[in-house]
């Protein structure tokens, strides 16, 4: 398992290569449509799902980032959040990984990250957004994790379901930390994964809010209500 870097930056590290972001939220120029939606390439092939509650006036929406674990698929991700996506005006955007997991995990940042900076552009064309949270479960969550810390002048928060790592090339900015992880968890066992990873977090100065709950590898609905809660709690 690996430890978040600590902060720095250089001249040529604003790349995907080293997991840099250039999205950012604008003015939307498209219509805020409502409901789940597939998202395709040119071709028509499928890069993820999205989910946005309906349209409120003046009310922008707080983008959640959701990535799925080792072998799964966007819709894992996206169910993450969805039941509370409309209590909340999550606006869900769930990516699916070019290959079996993410790009950090298989071979390095690259094509994953070339990926999500297209959809959050998409979004962040159709849709007023106030913020951006990374959040996942497991592989995602840890990709979460490197990617946030990385894209910290973009995000504001980072939600990591049961991660194994964090890895940063380069970290940007603070964003908020919220991690939970299962105590009988033997696919990414918390001792040495959370209970080593939110320690050396706090060292390098990032808030942490840190939950362990009875259980393995998975994501209990209470669990999934925290972290919902813990967003409206972010400036």
């Amino acid at each position: 398992m690996s430890d978040p870097a600590p902060p720095r930056r250089e001249p040529d590290e604003d790349d995907a290569r080293h997991g840099r972001l250039t999205a950012r939220p604008r003015p939307p120029v498209g219509p805020a449509a409502a409901g789940l939606t597939t998202l395709t390439d040119p071709d028509g092939r499928p890069l993820g799902l999205r989910y946005a509650p309906e349209p409120v006036a003046d009310r922008a929406y707080r983008l959640v980032l959701l990535l799925h674990g080792a072998g799964g698929e966007a819709r894992h991700a996206l169910n993450l959040l969805l039941p509370l996506a409309d209590e909340h005006h999550l606006l869900l955007v769930a990516p699916q990984a070019a290959t079996s997991s993410w790009d950090l995990i298989v071979e390095g940042f690259g094509v994953d990250v070339r990926r999500i900076d297209d959809l959050l552009t998409r979004a962040f064309t159709e849709y007023p957004v106030r913020d951006v949270v990374l959040g996942g479960f497991s592989d995602g969550a840890s990709y979460a994790l490197s990617l946030g810390l990385t894209n910290g002048d973009l995000v504001a928060g980072v939600v990591a379901f049961s991660p194994g790592f964090s890895a940063p090339l380069v970290t940007h900015g603070q964003p908020r930390v919220f991690v939970a992880h299962g105590v009988d968890d033997r696919v990414l066992p918390v001792d040495v994964c959370s209970r080593r990873l939110v320690p050396r977090l706090h060292d390098l100065g990032y808030d942490v809010t840190y939950r362990e709950f009875p259980g393995g590898h998975e994501v209990p609905p209470d669990i999934r209500e925290a972290a919902a809660t813990w967003l409206t709690t972010l400036p």
